[in-house]
């Protein structure tokens, strides 16, 4: 069965010292990198927002980072600036592997964010990773990254829905842990059919 190494949003606004920091964020990377030795196929992800992103807690007077809003497409969590095109948080961690077959831009319409590398918030707009991975014959996913509450949990139940066989590396991922999300994004996997190993 063709699988591919999905490893997502590896950036330095999600490291240590970034603008969105997940906890130990840089300690996965040379993990991460190991692990592409053993797939032919390794598709990185990248939040790339234009500056004034609508998932900006300073794009909404006078709303703090964390707190949400209604957006057309739902409830959207506000974060602090992150990940703007172009910058050096958006980058990706410098420790990591970058010869990957395809680079997946996600979050780059002003008006919608994305956190799953198949499908912007709205659940109906598509990054074109699946049509990708269909065309190379690829059934089976292996997720690592950043944030595992977030990025990575979107990302998995999307392709499990998709059809997908998907296993999410537990020990390369790292989580923000927003109230509780962690817990609620592992349950959410877990129940879509994910293998959180």
């Amino acid at each position: 069965m063709p699988n591919a190494l999905i490893v997502i949003d590896v950036q330095n606004d999600f490291c240590p010292g970034g603008a969105l920091a997940v906890p130990g964020g840089d300690v996965i990377v040379p993990g991460i990198n190991a692990l592409m030795a053993e797939y032919d196929t390794v598709i990185l992800t990248q939040d790339w927002h234009p500056a004034g992103h609508s998932s900006f807690a300073s794009s909404h007077g006078g709303k703090d980072p964390y707190g949400m809003v209604d957006m057309p497409y739902g409830p959207q969590v506000l974060w602090p600036d992150h990940c703007v095109q172009g910058t050096q948080g958006a980058a990706f961690h410098s420790d990591l592997r970058v010869d990957a077959d395809l680079i997946i831009r996600k979050g780059f319409r002003a008006g919608i964010d994305s956190y799953s590398a198949f499908f912007e918030n709205d659940q109906v707009t598509p990054t074109g990773l699946e049509g990708y991975l269909r065309t190379r014959g690829i059934t089976g996913l292996t997720m690592v990254g950043l944030a595992l509450d977030f990025c990575v949990h979107f990302s998995a139940v999307d392709a499990a829905r998709l059809g997908f066989d998907v296993t999410v590396r537990m020990e390369l991922c790292r989580a923000i842990d927003l109230d509780g999300s962690l817990a609620g994004a592992t349950g959410a996997m877990r129940a879509a059919g994910v293998i959180c190993d």
